[in-house]
């Protein structure tokens, strides 16, 4: 006896996470009498996370919703920009994209990162307890329970994933005030009570310093200064803040 089925429509924006059988509209899915609508939404590939609003024949459901046979279920993708309730809005990234944590912290977002892999346990736990959206491209971790927020960024691509993560959430930018390395504020800092600290042709050079409060790192405008400043000025330009 075959099983009931129900029709599901997901958004265009969520048809990767499946299969190619699933992408057209009103995809046949077989259920049981028993798994919730999250649980079938899950089931196809797609972590809630991604997943907007839920309607299921027109009226918008809970993902706690049994399906019945017949109904007509469709998955909008998350609304942009995305707000997260509960807590002031901060990220924990997954060991693969250091790169976009340094630069998320380079436009001010506080954005936590682990350099080495605590595994998936340990990471669903720091976001609980730290209330942070975990940003994440596994999507086997964005499906833990425990974690209190989450987002799967969608491209390999540096630049690709600023640019998701700031239209998603939309942050607010306060550029060069914290520390690239280890996500602590900076302050302004004189020169001699970091000259320590420089290389004689930096102590020459420059004049005007910066300092990590937490990591004590000392910050300047050096050579690599113009190819971060192209970073930055790009995402203040589309997304707001000031790049001063």
């Amino acid at each position: 006896m075959s099983r009931p089925e129900i029709h599901v429509t997901l958004a265009p924006e969520l048809r990767l996470f499946a299969n190619s059988e699933l992408r057209r509209e009103r995809a046949p899915v077989a259920i049981d009498a028993s798994s919730s609508l999250g649980h079938v939404v899950e089931s196809l590939g797609v972590p809630l996370t991604e997943a907007g609003a839920l309607l299921v024949d027109g009226r918008p459901a809970a993902v706690s919703h049994v399906p019945s046979a017949g109904e007509s279920v469709e998955v909008r993708a998350v609304e942009r920009p995305q707000r997260v309730p509960g807590a002031p809005l901060r990220f924990l990234l997954d060991v693969h994209l250091g790169t976009l944590a340094r630069r998320l912290r380079l436009l001010g977002v506080d954005a936590a990162y682990e350099s080495e892999d605590i595994g998936d346990p340990a990471l669903a736990a720091l976001s609980a307890a730290e209330r942070r959206v975990l940003l994440s491209r596994d999507r086997g971790l964005l499906r833990r329970r425990e974690i209190w927020a989450g987002a799967y960024v969608y491209s390999d691509r540096p630049d690709e994933q600023l640019r998701d993560v700031l239209g998603r959430f939309a942050p607010v930018l306060a550029p060069w005030t914290r520390c690239t390395a280890c996500n602590g504020p900076l302050a302004d800092a004189a020169k001699d009570t970091v000259a320590e600290r420089l290389e004689h042709g930096t102590r020459r050079t420059y004049d005007v310093f910066a300092q990590c409060t937490v990591c004590e790192r000392v910050y300047w405008r050096g050579a690599h200064h113009s190819r971060l400043e192209a970073i930055v000025e790009d995402a203040v330009r589309e997304f707001g803040g000031s790049a001063a």
